[in-house]
């Protein structure tokens, strides 16, 4: 369920409308002229009719890309591209660095304005590249298949009846054949290789012979396919909650289980520590009771005929993912438990899943159900998931359900890439070791794979991509990184390099969490951590 991590991202993601503009002149780039990488297209630039862009006075242009890299001269898309120029000195100039928020399936362009996030001016050395990946947003085409597919009052994930099992296949199906009819090339060339192809293709535009990348979340994998497919172009890269290239994407998702009914508890527990606030019970169980307490009378009779269990779990899925949302989720939670506050739960709702719209969720499946191959039997998918939602029941049926258009998908899966991190000259790994969405025995991996990389983890913390967020310890180390590409130095053993303390807990009533003046400490100091 990675596309839902897209919001992570400190700067939110933008749909830029796009104008034409100049042409870039690859001859103007000092690193252009240094080491020049011949365009096989030319982009140009126009202003961008986003206002979040326009005021950071970034362009905006398309790409015309293959759509299949196999057949150059054959059918081409166009890439949405967004850049934020470098305002440094020549001689501090660094480069490109592009920008991924996630998803898959999370629009990319307004992360042109993510160098502003960065401590110290430490980014300013960069023309930051935001993009929209094949498919999405303002790139042509952009997929969508059934806009109002997240609409509410859907069918109770869960299979209680053999009813609810036929009406969620007949539901994917559905989804996965409307793919097909409106997109039936497209669905063909979605995977995450030919994304990192169109990174590349954008590097050539740029006249760059190498380029940077920070990835958030599935940017990650998106950064280690890239890294395999292309070593010698590759500068710096940041990558922050690794995806588990072992793991794409059938087993990945059973691991989210796991995981976010883990952090479940903790926010349950974070709930009650705070009784006096909200309510809701005295110990982590019984507010865990009191809340599928919740889901199930809605089950049997939805609010307002909108806020049924699936729209339920599906907002407070986000106490999983971040911290930041836990205060506006415990009020949500208590304001429905004792005013039957139903409409306040749906505001939350739909400001976490867009109802009118499926493009990033088009997407999504469109790059899962290819990259790998999924299980073919329902018989498969419903022994798994059974199994696993008997110790994890949080998510694991709206996974699963999620993921199910897959079954039916009309594009062949490819083997996935095999990751190789040898050629990476050198890449920093940010994780919090109770992250959810990608879990952090995903970095541990990455991090053994990539033998030019240092891993920053921040124990106990929970909250999912949030790097240049606010915590110092961390943003100054990746400060540190951009300007001078001096990391961590490598431990010997296969754990992280650095440690920072996760930002803490948000306490009530205050509306956020407190920012840390930490200094960043060693593994050796690890048991001081709290």
């Amino acid at each position: 369920m990675l596309k839902k991590t897209t919001i992570a991202v400190s700067v939110a993601a933008a749909v830029a409308a796009l104008s034409s503009g100049l042409t870039v002149v690859a001859s103007a780039n000092p690193v252009a002229r240094q080491s020049p990488a011949a365009p096989s297209a030319k982009l140009h630039w126009g202003a961008c009719q986003d206002p979040e862009l326009s005021a950071f006075n970034a362009q905006c242009a398309l790409l015309s890309v293959p759509l299949d890299y196999s057949n150059p001269s054959g059918k081409h898309i166009k890439i949405a591209v967004s850049r934020v120029e470098h305002t440094s000195s020549g001689a501090d100039y660094k480069g490109a660095i592009l920008v991924n928020p996630g998803g898959p399936g999370g629009s990319g362009l307004s992360l042109a304005t993510l160098g502003q996030d960065v401590p110290h001016h430490a980014g300013d050395g960069y023309d930051w590249i935001g993009f929209d990946p094949r498919g999405v947003g303002s790139s042509r085409p952009a997929m969508r298949c059934r806009p109002n597919y997240f609409h509410p009052n859907r069918p109770d994930y869960r299979p209680r009846s053999q009813h609810l099992v036929d009406v969620w296949l007949a539901r994917s199906k559905k989804y996965a054949d409307t793919c097909a009819r409106r997109y039936p090339q497209l669905i063909k060339h979605m995977t995450t290789a030919e994304v990192a192809r169109d990174m590349n293709s954008i590097r050539k535009a740029l006249g760059m012979s190498k380029i940077s990348f920070f990835g958030f979340s599935y940017g990650t994998y998106l950064g280690q396919v890239y890294a395999t497919l292309f070593p010698t172009h590759l500068k710096r890269m940041v990558l922050d909650s690794n995806v588990d290239p072992h793991r794409v994407w059938y087993p990945a998702n059973l691991d989210q289980d796991r995981a976010f009914d883990r952090n479940a508890k903790i926010w349950f527990r974070w709930v009650a520590k705070y009784h006096s606030r909200y309510h809701l019970g005295r110990s982590e169980k019984a507010v865990e009771s009191k809340w599928y307490d919740v889901l199930n009378k809605l089950a049997k009779n939805p609010a307002g005929g909108e806020l049924g269990p699936d729209e339920w779990s599906d907002t407070f899925l986000y106490a999983g993912y971040y911290r930041f949302d836990w205060l506006e989720l415990g009020d949500a939670f208590a304001g429905y438990v004792h005013q039957h506050r139903w409409r306040l739960v749906m505001s939350l709702y739909r400001s976490f899943n867009d109802t009118s719209d499926d493009n990033g969720y088009a997407v999504y499946t469109a790059v899962q159900c290819t990259d790998a191959p999924w299980p073919k039997s329902w018989s498969t998918w419903r022994d798994d998931n059974t199994r696993v939602a008997a110790k994890a029941p949080f998510l694991t049926w709206g996974n699963a359900w999620f993921n199910a258009p897959c079954l039916y998908w009309r594009a062949s899966a490819r083997k996935p890439v095999k990751v190789t991190g040898v050629g990476a000259q050198s890449v920093l790994l940010i994780d919090e070791t109770l992250d959810a969405a990608t879990p952090y025995h995903g970095s541990l991996v990455v991090r053994r794979m990539f033998p030019n990389a240092s891993l920053i983890a921040e124990p106990g913390g929970a909250t999912h991509a949030d790097s240049l967020s606010g915590d110092r310890c961390v943003d100054n180390a990746i400060a540190d990184y951009l300007a001078t590409g001096k990391r961590p130095p490598r431990q010997r053993w296969n754990g992280p390099d650095y440690l920072c303390r996760p930002l803490p807990d948000p306490v009530p009533p205050r509306g956020s969490a407190q920012r840390s003046t930490r200094i960043g400490i060693t593994p050796q100091q690890a048991l001081t951590v709290r």
